[in-house]
């Protein structure tokens, strides 16, 4: 007895186009990936090329690039950017939950934080608590401290309010924004199993919002390290003024911004995956959620058809 096999399907006169099942997946060619690729590389190899054949003297940038000077004004760097990123996340917690509160004296006092400190240059403000003390000249609490002014805001001190204050102003509508994304839902459950406001606030709302608002705070680190820098305008010994004062011997001021560019860089490299593996913590269990990788994938998936 002769075995029945199932004959092959005749193609579709109707759609003689139409690939067959097994047919082999062919992958689309890009033209327009290797064009501006290719277009990239040669910008890239040009800005190489100016600054290996110019005027600047890498000899010097390996120098100081770890010259003791420099590291120590980088320390104070990471120390102004880590208490000020602090006082900011305070700020901007306490002040986001004053925007969201049902008492309308606390909303107004937390719109005029807000109005004033976001709507004035940084350097502005570093400037004006630096130099406080024309306004106060003594700080002076009965019973705990009578200290000149000019004593107590230290450069550093002015660096840190400055900075933190302002930054706090921004993180505040961040963290009013985090709260206000929270579902309703689960504020009116917690309510129903007899959690107080506080609780609520503290157990619900406040977890989801730090998960919510967690890129948005790495990116504040991120530019707090950077704004840091302004702090060389009173006279804070931070990296990019230590910087000045050797190149206003030598005269390799090229040389030496290039040193602080290289810092700069890796210490915003480092707060970068810092922010990675803790958006990964945190995001744990999130819908949407899944595993990243802390680099970008070179090679795309090719459509298939």
């Amino acid at each position: 007895m002769s075995t029945l096999q199932n004959p092959s399907p005749a193609p579709s006169p109707h759609f003689p186009d139409l690939p067959r099942a097994d047919t082999p997946k062919r992958q689309l060619a890009h033209p327009g990936r290797w064009i501006s690729a290719v277009i990239g590389l040669a910008l890239l190899a040009l800005l190489v090329r100016a600054f290996a054949m110019g005027q600047i003297r890498w000899d010097v940038v390996g120098q100081f690039l770890t010259a003791r000077v420099i590291i120590v004004g980088f320390g104070w760097t990471l120390l102004i950017s880590a208490c000020a990123l602090a006082l900011g996340v305070v700020l901007g917690f306490a002040f986001g939950i004053m925007r969201t509160a049902a008492n309308p004296t606390l909303r107004l006092a937390a719109w005029l934080y807000v109005w004033i400190f976001r709507g004035t240059p940084v350097l502005l403000q570093l400037l004006i608590w630096f130099n406080i003390g024309l306004v106060f000249p003594r700080l002076y609490i009965p019973g705990l401290i009578d200290e000149r002014m000019v004593d107590v805001i230290t450069p550093f001190v002015a660096a840190v309010l400055g900075l933190g204050v302002n930054e706090g102003s921004y993180l505040t509508e961040v963290v009013r924004g985090g709260i206000g994304s929270v579902d309703r839902g689960q504020v009116e459950a917690a309510h129903t199993l007899g959690m107080t406001p506080g609780q609520t606030m503290r157990r619900i709302v406040l977890p989801q919002t730090l998960r919510l608002i967690l890129p948005a705070l790495g990116n504040s680190a991120v530019g707090m390290l950077k704004f840091s820098s302004l702090a060389a305008t009173i006279a804070m010994g931070e990296m990019l003024n230590a910087a000045q004062r050797i190149y206003f011997i030598n005269g390799a001021v090229i040389e030496l911004l290039f040193v602080c560019a290289i810092w700069y860089l890796a210490g915003t490299t480092m707060l970068s995956i810092g922010q990675f593996y803790l958006e990964r913590h945190f995001g744990r269990g999130a819908a949407g959620s899944e595993p990243r990788k802390p680099w970008f994938r070179m090679r795309p998936r090719r459509a298939a058809v």
